[in-house]
């Protein structure tokens, strides 16, 4: 068959648009900055490096999605660098990979990794994450853990202001003061940018008041620096923690707010929490009267935090805020018991704290509706049915009714917006619909964000399942999130010996091959 000029010509192009097309693809997987590891060559290439980070993700993760681009960012920059700094990741949901998802603990995705002296030495990264913070923080990280300032340029390129910036000053580099700085420097140094000088003159605010050796904490807030004088490890320890958290915490969208807004919820402190929209006209005002109240309450371990709602929708919606009631006080204590103040006015904050300090303010407990049909195969608990259908639970049918019997309860506590949560959903209803005949066993879930639990649950993260065997003792479940993990789980407890300890915790089997991803925590959200 004779094939016509105009058909080969075609054959042609098609040919030479397949091959542009695959050398394109080629191209923009080599232009890649970050190296792909797994477990068959993570060893090898780690081995090469005194420095390296590893981001361990999961490719169904949105945090993981939003991280990429920036990450790519930065890698190429780094790669640049004098010597190079490798950005790497692994797939921790692929099954080959769980001995190094073991190995170096990861609980969620992303989870970054700065490993050192070739695989000998790790830490976590707590820098930020987009690609200009990524890549000023590892610089600071890949050096020595103090550096030493020599000019007045060198001060300046080290003090910024957005971040926190610890300065030692000695009149010699030697000596057990010297030894200490830099030997907390060190346990430090993935939190917070150190150096060291010989003359206090070229730092930012001139020389100190103090004579003699002394440690200068710049920062981006308040008072701007803070001067100490102690060397003893735990006591310089402990100023720096003090002095690097801002009297008030601001929640918006400024990234380099982030480090201080996830270090005030991790906080063990009493949290004091205002949420206001940041065009409010009273706005200042509001910033003023809670500047006052924290400064007056510094001592009583109360941490402030103002929030836009906008911004920290996140928090907003763990807590179960409604907008109707902006602008609002709450005060969560150390044993999470929660005290609202409603479309409150500036000149109120201080009052409002000193109602919760002296013991005057009513808990605010969250509750919806009891259901008033409860048919399906899991549950539901509200904070006002937790005592009937937890404590105190019994299966007649279809309906939950409150009688003293032996049934054991797995319950778990969720947020609509976690998407681990709604993985988690088929799950439970096919081990509830498994277990609908067993008259011993209520499988059940509460939304965590519109009702409160008892005061000795924490839920610290998403989804949290928590076990009461048939003498309701309660039990943590740490395992997989598998439907077979979980029934034999249940199978196993249900009718635990008296013996049994009051808490404990259960590794199951895997989730997907990986240990213990799939949870999302407050400061995922936030």
């Amino acid at each position: 068959m004779a094939i016509s000029k105009l058909s080969i010509a075609l054959l042609l192009l098609g040919t030479i648009l397949l091959c542009s097309s695959s050398v394109k693809s080629e191209e923009e997987e080599e232009a890649s900055a970050v190296v792909v590891l797994d477990n068959s060559n993570f060893t090898e290439e780690v081995g090469k490096h005194d420095f390296i980070v590893v981001e361990f993700y999961a490719p169904w993760c949105g945090h993981c999605k939003k991280l990429a681009p920036e990450y790519e960012k930065a890698a190429q920059v780094l790669s640049k660098h004098n010597p190079p700094i490798i950005l790497a990741k692994v797939d921790g949901s692929d099954k080959m990979n769980k001995p190094l998802v073991d190995k170096f603990n990861v609980k969620g995705f992303p989870t970054i990794k700065i490993i050192k002296s070739k695989g000998e030495v790790e830490q976590e990264y707590k820098g930020p994450r987009q690609s200009d913070g990524i890549v000023k923080y590892l610089k600071t990280q890949a050096g020595p853990a103090s550096i030493e300032i020599k000019s007045e340029e060198d001060a300046k390129s080290l003090v910024d202001d957005k971040s926190i910036t610890i300065v030692g000053v000695f009149p010699e580099f030697s000596g057990s003061e010297f030894d200490n700085f830099v030997a907390l420097a060190e346990k430090l140094r993935s939190e917070y940018t150190f150096g060291h000088t010989k003359d206090a003159k070229i730092l930012p605010h001139g020389s100190s008041s103090v004579d003699g050796p002394f440690v200068r904490l710049f920062k981006p807030f308040d008072e701007l620096f803070s001067d100490f004088q102690e060397f003893e490890v735990d006591g310089l320890e402990k100023f720096i923690e003090e002095a690097s958290m801002p009297l008030v915490v601001i929640f918006d969208s400024d990234e380099s707010n982030r480090p201080y807004i996830l270090r005030f919820f991790r906080s063990p402190n009493v949290k004091a929490m205002f949420f206001t929209s940041f065009k409010s006209e009273k706005l200042q005002d509001y910033k003023t009267e809670l500047h006052k109240a924290a400064v007056e309450y510094k001592s009583k371990n109360i941490s402030f935090l103002l929030g836009d709602p906008m911004t920290s929708q996140g928090a907003f919606q763990f807590y179960g805020l409604r907008e109707a009631w902006l602008p609002l006080f709450m005060i969560q204590d150390k044993t999470n018991r929660k005290y609202l103040g409603k479309n409150v006015e500036p000149d109120q904050i201080s009052f409002w704290v000193k109602e919760y300090m002296d013991g005057t303010l009513t808990p605010y407990k969250k509750s919806q509706p009891i259901p008033e049909t409860d048919d399906k195969p899991v549950k539901i608990v509200v904070g006002d049915s937790f005592s009937d259908i937890v404590y105190e639970s019994g299966k007649n049918g279809s309906r939950l009714i409150l009688i003293r019997v032996c049934n054991a309860v797995l319950l778990e506590f969720y947020a609509p917006w976690c998407g681990h949560c709604k993985k988690l959903d088929p799950i439970l209803e096919e081990i509830a619909v498994a277990l609908q005949n067993d008259e011993n066993i209520v499988i059940a879930k509460m939304d965590a964000t519109l009702n409160d639990a008892p005061d000795e649950f924490e839920l610290s993260e998403f989804p949290t399942l928590y076990f009461f065997s048939a003498d309701k003792k309660m039990k943590v479940f740490e395992g997989g999130r598998t439907v077979e993990s979980i029934t034999n789980f249940i199978k196993k407890h249900k009718f635990p010996p008296t013996a049994e300890p009051e808490t404990t915790s259960e590794t199951g089997a895997d989730i997907e091959g990986v240990a213990q991803p799939e949870a999302e925590t407050v400061k995922d959200e936030l």
